[in-house]
């Protein structure tokens, strides 16, 4: 009998034990890894040690007197020079009625104004703690601001630079997934009086939901969107043609498939609701490895022109002015970023794109000079973004990596 009790006993134990046990806080997980960022998102395990990396803008900038403004080169009859400097992270621009200059800062959340006063140019921090301010257009007295999440309205901006009012929100919630990249936005006012803007892909490819990879449009009296265009996978430039009125397009395509493809490109919308291509096919002939599977080119919108692999087109303008030859008129100027995801760099230029008397898009340089060594790293000294017309035909040129406009004039 006791040694019975003495077993039940010790199992009593153990099954306490057990309990006990199974009770007990289990070891923590392992965290999960983090995921990388959106720029590396698409590489082979190949080039997992790659040692190519985007590179980042001097955020305070850099003086003109510190940079190698002679190295810069245009066309014989023009002329390139410092028209203002001191505005960090220099990136898209808008011109106002009194010939204020507005200037965008994606990375410090910031828009300026410059203007002239007393016979000086002057720098003003016209907005602060915005959200990723890329996009700027001036209309009717009112500066639009294309932030992450929403287009907001700042009315008689240029009456109030020095006390700008609360703004107006015309559109939120833009970026409701919070999307790691690609959120910045560029901003154009169509001739229909609509606000046209790009929402990009969150990830270098991916399969975008139904508010990514597209180009948009907002009604600014209503706040109703509609969209434009589908599967492009980020712009960051748009104008539309003086005579055609048609929108015209960069577009920069996917990283990590090799130096020379594939090509980014030029882009027109003939009728709402065209694909371009992305994730599915780039270049126009190009199924993406992933995504393009069992797909054909043939079903998307190819593009005007190939630019180039990685030339990272940014802010195209037609040149609409009267100081120019005329051979510029209603041609495009687009300002090439350049690579970073190329072992040697490309791009860093401004172009001009022309019609062929073939009918053929034709590029040839206009901006040239901020690249350096094609191999090094950083392989430039500046990098262009926008372009804005002048009342006297001059353009105006963005540096977002020194924080300077350069005005281009021409004279016979």
């Amino acid at each position: 009998m006791v040694s019975r009790l003495s077993a039940a006993a010790g199992l009593t134990l153990a099954g306490f034990a057990l309990t006990a046990f199974a009770q007990q806080d289990p070891a923590p997980a392992a965290a999960p890894a983090a995921p990388p960022p959106a720029w590396k998102q698409g590489m082979s395990e190949s080039q997992a040690q790659s040692p190519l990396h985007p590179f980042a803008p001097h955020m305070t900038g850099r003086a003109a007197a510190e940079l190698p403004i002679d190295k810069l080169k245009v066309p014989a009859g023009f002329k390139v020079e410092v028209w203002a400097e001191g505005i960090p992270e220099a990136r898209s621009l808008a011109l106002g009625d009194k010939g204020t200059v507005f200037v965008s800062n994606r990375l410090q959340s910031s828009v300026y104004a410059v203007v002239d006063a007393n016979g000086k140019r002057e720098v003003k921090t016209l907005l602060k703690g915005l959200n990723s301010p890329n996009g700027i257009v001036f209309s009717k007295g009112s500066l639009y601001v294309a932030e992450r999440n929403r287009i907001v309205r700042y009315d008689d901006i240029e009456s109030k630079l020095d006390n700008p009012p609360q703004p107006a929100v015309v559109v939120d919630n833009l970026d409701p997934n919070k999307q790691p990249g690609h959120f910045w936005k560029y901003l154009a006012m169509g001739p229909d009086g609509k606000l046209y803007f790009n929402i990009g892909s969150p990830q270098n490819i991916t399969m975008p939901t139904y508010m990514e990879a597209v180009i948009m449009r907002v009604d600014p009296k209503t706040g109703v969107l509609e969209k434009v265009a589908d599967g492009v996978r980020n712009s960051v430039g748009m104008d539309f043609h003086p005579v055609t009125k048609q929108l015209w397009f960069t577009e920069h395509a996917r990283d990590w498939i090799s130096d020379d493809m594939p090509s980014d490109e030029l882009n027109v919308v003939t009728k709402t609701g065209q694909h371009f291509g992305f994730p599915f096919c780039f270049q126009g002939d190009f199924p993406d490895p992933q995504y393009g599977k069992n797909r054909s080119c043939k079903e998307f919108t190819p593009p005007a022109m190939n630019l180039g692999a990685h030339v990272a087109p940014l802010g195209v303008r037609f040149y609409t002015g009267g100081m120019f030859p005329a051979a510029y008129k209603n041609t495009m100027l687009i300002a090439q970023h350049g690579s970073w995801n190329r072992s040697v760099k490309q791009g860093y230029d401004v172009v001009r794109v022309s019609t062929g008397k073939d009918g053929k898009l034709v590029k040839e340089p206009f901006l040239q000079g901020f690249l350096t060594d094609e191999r090094a790293d950083p392989p430039m000294w500046g990098r262009p973004v926008d372009i804005l017309q002048m009342r006297d035909g001059s353009v105006l040129v963005s540096d977002d990596y020194n924080g300077i406009l350069y005005r281009v004039s021409y004279k016979k």
